[in-house]
């Protein structure tokens, strides 16, 4: 049983897992230390789906009626296209989506820590040489750049991956009634937009683009007011009169990123586990980081009620994320390639783009021409059989291709 609890990284994974480690055991010490003040959270909106929903009824009712009450909800995906010759827009229904403020969300998900007992740090940068010597258990759920994985990072076997194209995190005031993409032709190339309500305040707009045009466009020499004026002109049919807004100035951190694909060989050594994007990152594309990161949460715990060794819980935890991680990062790996290979989509009729943009995740696409693949996947559509084959072997071959990828060369 572990009855002091180190959690370093105050994000949804970490004070999830405080949460869950409480109501297991309300006599656990546990304390969650943050390395920004409280508030001071950016990031403006996450999404999620009704799954991730379900699961968090089950651990803690609490707060996931809270994190409900406080989220907007969509089912249509729309989608802009607007090259000179055409400004089209199609909408397809879909799946139940949300969108919650990642402000609002640790709101929450603090309160409910703090009301459990659990002591929060915030303002405090917890290195390696502080922690406590007599903890059980120490949780590095301090992200991508995890200070304690990067210590031992030839024991976790830490690689990552950067991709190819350029993108910026920006909020809006426009609030969006659906998941809204829009793609837009400029003479150095394509610029795209995801854009998804996550409360009455406003949107998140996540825009992206390759790397020629970025450059073409002055983004890469532009500073924070000239970058943004350029994208609201891209934009501005989308925005419809709404700005756009940068990140708070000063932060010291770059607007534009490269997005790095994260993964570990192992996921814990003695006392200290991995969580959340310590652990493993995923493509932005396919909207799963934060779920991802609570269902680690979930799943630590369990492993830890269940298994009195700690040992044996961290590799039975290891065990199932990776496992359960395979076919998902494999999803997010074809999803950003099919942004990267954006020009052999776009032409299509924009029903057929959206149509194989809802089916970007398939190993199969990028083998395929689009119009066939089109063709193929409307009439598996209406056979069962056929249809029932392509959900058995898509994730099979997904998971293959996704291993296949990352064994040592």
């Amino acid at each position: 049983m572990c009855v002091k609890v180190v959690c370093v990284g105050g994000g949804p994974a970490g004070l999830y897992l405080s949460i869950l480690l409480k109501r297991q055991d309300p006599s656990a010490e546990i304390t969650v230390y943050e390395r920004n003040p409280e508030g001071s959270t950016y990031g403006w909106g996450v999404t999620y789906w009704r799954g991730l929903l379900d699961k968090l009824r089950a651990h803690d009712p609490e707060s996931a009626r809270a994190v409900e009450e406080h989220s907007v909800r969509w089912s249509d995906g729309v989608a802009h296209v607007r090259d000179g010759a055409r400004d089209l827009t199609t909408r397809h229904q879909g799946d139940e989506g949300f969108g919650i403020g990642r402000h609002r969300l640790l709101e929450i998900l603090a309160g409910r820590a703090r009301d459990l007992g659990v002591r929060l740090e915030f303002a405090h940068e917890m290195t390696s040489d502080e922690l406590p010597g007599d903890a059980d258990l120490v949780v590095a759920g301090d992200g991508l750049h995890s200070g304690l994985r990067t210590r031992d990072a030839d024991h976790f076997g830490t690689d990552v991956k950067a991709g190819r194209n350029h993108y910026i995190w920006l909020g809006t005031t426009k609030v969006f009634d659906a998941f809204t993409f829009s793609f837009v032709e400029t003479e150095h190339g394509w610029v795209w937009c995801y854009a998804y309500g996550y409360g009455a305040e406003g949107s998140t707009c996540v825009i992206e683009c390759a790397p020629e045009t970025w450059a073409g466009l002055g983004l890469d020499r532009a500073g924070e007011a000239d970058g943004l004026a350029v994208l609201e002109k891209l934009f501005a049919d989308l925005l419809d009169g709404h700005r756009l807004i940068g990140r708070p100035a000063g932060d010291g951190r770059p607007q534009w990123l490269t997005f790095r694909t994260l993964t570990n060989r192992r996921w814990f050594r003695d006392n200290v586990v991995l969580l959340g994007d310590a652990a493993h990152t995923t493509h932005y594309s396919i909207g799963a980081g934060t779920t991802l990161a609570l269902e680690d949460a979930i799943v630590l715990a369990g492993a830890l009620r269940e298994h009195t060794d700690l040992p044996l819980a961290l590799a039975a935890y290891e065990q199932e994320r990776k496992s359960a991680l395979l076919s998902i990062q494999s999803a997010a790996r074809f999803s950003a390639q099919w942004y990267e290979h954006l020009p052999r989509y776009i032409q299509l009729p924009p029903h057929r783009m959206f149509a194989l943009l809802g089916q970007r995740h398939s190993p199969l696409l990028p083998h395929v021409p689009p119009h066939l693949y089109y063709g193929l996947d409307r009439a598996v559509g209406r056979l069962n059989a056929l249809r029932r084959l392509k959900r058995w072997l898509g994730p099979k071959l997904a998971r293959a291709v996704h291993a296949r990828a990352l064994a040592p060369r």
